[in-house]
């Protein structure tokens, strides 16, 4: 079993940066694949990034080559570097952890990010 907590949300003008955390209680950290989601208001929920437990890493394309993902296994954290921030970029971002034996998902509370001037 895994929890999640996201911190790092807030506000920010277009082009600006936000870096969001997740930090994981388990006992078991490096059998999950993380990744981030996002919700905006009226929209569904849609994958943003992601890092397997090898390291590798995929991205939506309305975000690649602005979004890092990175993991730190013995933090047990999943963080998501968020540059060149667009308006549209404006939602809910939900951490979310798999297992690598199973498709159960566990999501984290989610924290808000508004990118507007």
């Amino acid at each position: 079993q895994v929890q999640l907590v996201e911190s790092g949300g807030g506000s920010v003008q277009p082009g600006g940066s936000l870096t969001l955390s997740c930090a994981a209680s388990t006992t078991s950290f490096t059998i999950y694949h993380m990744g981030w989601y996002r919700q905006a208001p009226g929209k569904q929920r849609e994958f943003v990034a992601r890092i397997l437990v090898n390291g590798r890493t995929n991205y939506a394309d309305s975000v690649k080559g602005r979004f890092t993902i990175s993991r730190n296994n013995a933090k047990k954290t999943v963080t998501l570097q968020m540059n060149s921030l667009k308006p549209e970029d404006t939602a809910i971002y939900y951490c979310n952890a798999v297992p690598v034996m199973d498709d159960r998902h566990t999501w984290g509370q989610g924290t808000q990010v508004t990118v507007s001037s």
